[in-house]
């Protein structure tokens, strides 16, 4: 029998290597930060206009899209709108409800905030080729294994 030991390290093991990654991603390097400052706006407002700028979306499936309520999606569209970045219109068929639009301004911001968060950290090109090829695997694994979640909570990997 085990004491139970060997699951809780592994979990404490998960746990500390997720926090490596969001560090990597949302810590080091500031993207966020970055793509305000070359924006400027926030990185909520950019968020909302990288979504827009991929398809028009109504502005409920927008605060859907952004985890947000109506109010506050109105508040970021109208910024947006001022600034010449979006468009919102009548939707076809149901004149209450409004769709946004990126503007050509909006697309063209929406890329240059895109290539800045594509944009690899330095480390990365650091990784000798060996190791660049297990982080593919690695990631593509844990994609798929995510994509074929039927649960939509974190701990569904563990039946939780």
């Amino acid at each position: 029998m085990t004491d139970g030991s060997a699951p809780q390290a592994r979990t404490a093991r998960e746990a500390a290597i997720w926090q490596q990654l969001r560090s990597l991603v949302l810590d080091r390097g500031d993207y966020r930060r970055a793509v305000s400052d070359a924006l400027g706006m926030s990185f909520f407002r950019v968020k909302a206009l990288r979504r827009v700028a991929a398809a028009p979306l109504t502005m409920r499936e927008l605060a859907a899209a952004l985890t947000t309520d109506a109010s506050y999606t109105t508040i970021v569209v109208g910024d947006l709108e001022r600034r010449g970045l979006v468009s919102r219109s009548a939707q076809a068929g149901d004149r209450r409800a409004k769709v946004v639009t990126a503007t050509a301004a909006g697309r063209r911001a929406a890329r240059r905030a895109n290539k800045i968060l594509a944009t690899p950290p330095a480390s990365m090109a650091r990784l000798a080729e060996s190791d660049l090829a297990a982080l593919e695997r690695v990631v593509a694994s844990m994609t798929d294994q995510d994509a074929d979640d039927d649960d939509d909570g974190p701990s569904s990997a563990r039946g939780g």
